[in-house]
């Protein structure tokens, strides 16, 4: 029961870590008001990368003797683990599945960038393909993911334009 005792403190160390991850990244953003769609890309990217390494540290041996012992011991704390290996695997497969659909956008993301104002000829593929996200993806169908990507477009061609006009 000594045993048990420390691996249970352990596990609840690693659970409140986890559990801020978790927190922090449910945040709200806080981004520049002229930031581009390919942040979104990035940010998604970024968020990515630290869930699967952090599935990557759950899934490694060391922690799996460690629940496979309080499996056996039939510990309590189990039952806090595995809702947060739940959430860990949901969060890294947003993310994941995020990323594969903006990237279908990312190469409409430098001729956007780099056009004139009469960008139009890029508008309707843009547009489709973020239609095709939205009619599609199981995670990225929100209101609240839709108006970020929306804006962030909005600011590209605003930029666009106004880089445009400095030059011209």
């Amino acid at each position: 029961t000594e045993v048990t005792e420390k691996l249970e403190e352990v596990v609840m160390i690693w659970t409140k870590q986890i559990r801020q991850v978790l927190v922090e990244s449910e945040q709200i953003r806080r981004e520049a008001d002229d930031v581009g769609p390919s942040a979104e890309l990035e940010y998604w990217k970024s968020r990515m990368s630290s869930f699967n390494s952090l599935l990557d540290e759950i899934k490694s041996s060391r922690v799996k003797k460690v629940i496979s012992i309080l499996q056996a011991a039939r510990s309590k704390t189990l039952r806090q683990w595995k809702e947060l290996d739940r959430s860990i695997t949901i969060a890294a497969n947003e993310a994941k599945d995020n990323v594969r659909y903006l990237y279908t956008l990312d190469k409409f993301f430098g001729p956007l960038a780099n056009a004139s104002p009469v960008m139009m000829e890029h508008i309707p593929s843009l547009m489709k393909t973020v239609c095709m996200i939205y009619c599609t993806s199981p995670y990225y169908n929100t209101s609240e993911h839709m108006t970020s990507l929306f804006l962030k477009i909005t600011n590209q061609m605003i930029n666009t334009c106004k880089t445009y006009l400095c030059e011209g």
